[in-house]
């Protein structure tokens, strides 16, 4: 089978469910690209047009004193619905993690399998070639992915960047915006074909003011394409009494822009309460007044004036 070379190598970042170094310990094993140059690669990234096949390895490292077995898979990248980067389970693959396959035995032939069990000996690494195969139609842009290993019940990835040859189009929204409970909350749709790590600007002017202004600033999160994720801003200072509008604006690169608001009202409800409540105890005590002069009027406790005529009996 003829390969197509990965086409270029960067830096990125090592997917690891345990998200834990090598450990000095007989299951401290641990998952990398296979090293290129000195300082090694934490990622593989691999270009190429539809129909090709890409080939790259990694290694798995035991420096324990025991032998591992590991079970190596693809498996398609993806954002937790709060950002974070995650993979996709088993059996659920259906871009890039489908595509991946490895260098298998079949009754002494070498076929392709999509999943590898590997036994790794004590002091060892084992480099572990695998293949991307891009269809024919698959669409332009990023398909991330990574190659997944599992042992001992822990596992590790190591994130395969692929980028199909073709336009990239860089585009998101911002949707459902509210705020609520001194925080904004958001949610972000990648509506394009290229991995984007975004930027957020808020703004909220209210009848008294600016309220609020916090300049662009770069989310901690990597967007992939098609996948949309809820994120919320802190607002700790929100106005006590005002009509506030809040408006985010998120861009990224490529040219990808998206605007969205939401209105708001603050009224201090506890203040609020707080004077209807004296408010209705100063009434309620002018209403106890006046009924009690109203019976002492009415119920004959107090005598009516007389005239002197009628003290003395006296008749004109």
């Amino acid at each position: 089978m003829p390969y197509a070379p990965v086409l270029r190598c960067a830096v990125a970042v090592l997917l690891s469910a345990a998200a834990a170094p090598v450990a000095a310990a007989d299951d401290g094993w641990s998952l990398a690209p296979s090293a290129s140059a000195p300082g090694g690669r934490p990622y593989v990234y691999a270009e190429g047009a539809p129909g090709t096949v890409l080939q790259d390895s990694v290694s798995v490292l035991n420096p324990g004193a025991r032998p591992v077995t590991v079970r190596l898979r693809g498996a398609d990248a993806d954002n937790t619905a709060d950002g974070d980067l995650t993979v996709r389970a088993a059996g659920k693959s259906t871009d890039t993690g489908a595509w991946i396959a490895f260098a298998g035995d079949q009754g002494g032939r070498r076929v392709p399998v999509r999943t590898l069990l590997l036994r790794v000996p004590a002091h060892t690494r084992a480099d572990v070639p695998f293949t991307v195969s891009v269809p024919a139609g698959a669409t332009p842009g990023d398909h991330p992915g990574a190659v997944v290993a599992g042992a001992g019940g822990r596992s590790s990835a190591v994130r395969v960047q692929l980028r199909v040859g073709g336009p990239a189009v860089s585009a998101l929204t911002v949707e459902h915006v509210a705020v609520h409970g001194g925080r904004i909350s958001y949610e972000l749709v990648n509506r394009g074909n290229t991995v984007l790590t975004p930027k957020l600007a808020v703004r909220a002017d209210g009848v008294l003011g600016r309220a609020l202004d916090r300049a662009p600033r770069t989310l901690p999160l990597d967007l992939l394409p098609g996948r949309r994720v809820r994120l919320t801003e802190p607002w700790r200072d929100p106005p006590a009494l005002d009509a506030v509008d809040v408006r985010l604006t998120v861009t990224a690169a490529g040219g990808a822009r998206a605007t969205a608001s939401a209105s708001v009202r603050f009224v201090p409800w506890g203040a609020l309460a707080a004077t209807a409540g004296a408010a209705l105890a100063a009434l309620g005590a002018w209403w106890g007044v006046r009924r009690h002069r109203r019976r002492t009027t009415d119920g004959g406790t107090s005598e009516r004036p007389r005239t002197e005529v009628e003290w003395t009996g006296a008749v004109s």
